[in-house]
């Protein structure tokens, strides 16, 4: 195992740049699609969480980052929710973007908080 010094360089949340890229630009893009018409905010929002999902497992992958193991699949899944209420399936409204999108980004937080809290930073 990689000692912590080696974890940390190799953490894209170490970097402004690249947490911005990977994760607070599409937190971005999410919040500023509840202003588009439905599908292209399913559109948005899908690239949205694929790419930040993505991101939290390879970064999971490269440092070890104990958070990212977990909020990667759930980004992931939260695609399900978006696809069910954009294609229709289930009609939901504003009201229900708004559910779906704030348990996307404060579910990602609280996971944060709730795994490196019980598990440390890189495990």
């Amino acid at each position: 195992m990689a000692s912590d010094g080696a974890q940390r360089a190799a953490d894209w949340l170490g970097s402004f740049r690249t947490s911005a890229l990977a994760w607070w630009i599409p937190k971005a893009a999410i919040a500023a699609g509840l202003l588009a018409e439905a599908p292209a905010r399913t559109a948005i929002w899908t690239l949205a969480l694929a790419w930040m999902g993505t991101a939290c497992i390879l970064n999971a992958r490269r440092c070890g980052r104990t958070h990212c193991r977990y909020t990667g699949p759930f980004y992931l899944a939260m695609i399900v929710p978006v696809g069910v209420i954009g294609f229709g399936i289930v009609s939901a409204g504003l009201l229900g973007w708004l559910v779906v999108g704030a348990l996307a980004l404060s579910g990602g937080m609280i996971i944060w908080l709730a795994t490196e809290r019980a598990w440390g930073r890189f495990s």
